[in-house]
């Protein structure tokens, strides 16, 4: 278990910040309680901080066969939509919505190519509302495998998380369980598969990032 790259400056302000808070009721209250629930809170509120920015190391289990879900979370849609950005057609979408304590690192569901990227400027409607996922601030990465498999994953912002980061580009390999990106304090990855895609979750299950079968290809 390591802190994840993104944390490491938050962590660090974070830290700056409470200590000279705390410091100055040290010096300045003359109230005991104060001074006892500052720190109390202060330690509460670095912790949830650093819980958050957490980047578990994972033994992925490639599989071309199967798409892995690219991020931890709760299923919140598994449904038949018709695609309008990229594939322009009939696909199934299944949708993770990721809590505030949830590890907040995307990575790749297939092995394969970067075919396309795309940010998309837009609101911040909470992330299990289903409009979010074409009307709030978003990403989308598509990526080519093996046997012309194609899979759109769209980093979604919630209505805390307002940053979100992606990695790759155009052109580059993606690994099957690699890290592609990182959104901050709450959000929702969709993923959108072929329409004959095998959903292998449930709604309201919970779900490992690179670990839980998402979905199997026909």
């Amino acid at each position: 278990m390591t802190i994840h790259r993104e944390g490491k400056s938050i962590l660090i302000n974070l830290t700056i910040a409470l200590i000279v808070i705390n410091s100055a009721i040290y010096f300045f209250s003359e109230s005991e309680l104060l001074k006892y629930f500052m720190l109390f809170a202060s330690t509460v509120v670095f912790l949830l901080v650093l819980q958050f920015f957490r980047h578990p190391s994972k033994k992925v289990k490639k599989n071309e066969d199967i798409v892995l879900a690219p991020a931890d979370g709760k299923i919140v849609a598994i449904e038949e939509i018709h695609e309008n950005e990229y594939y322009h057609d009939s696909r199934l979408q299944i949708s993770i919505f990721m809590s505030p304590i949830n590890v907040h690192v995307n990575r790749f569901a297939i092995s394969g190519i970067v075919k396309y990227f795309k940010y998309h400027e837009g609101l911040y409607l909470v992330a299990s509302h289903p409009k979010s996922s074409t009307e709030n601030e978003r990403t989308t990465v598509v990526v080519d495998g093996n046997g012309n498999r194609s899979v759109l994953m769209r980093q979604v912002a919630g209505y805390v998380a307002r940053r979100i980061v992606t990695y790759c580009k155009v052109g580059d390999k993606a690994e099957q369980g690699g890290e592609f990106g990182f959104i901050k304090f709450g959000s929702r990855v969709d993923v959108i598969l072929p329409k004959d895609a095998k959903p292998m979750v449930s709604l309201n299950q919970k779900v490992t990032g690179a670990v839980t079968a998402l979905a199997k290809f026909a």
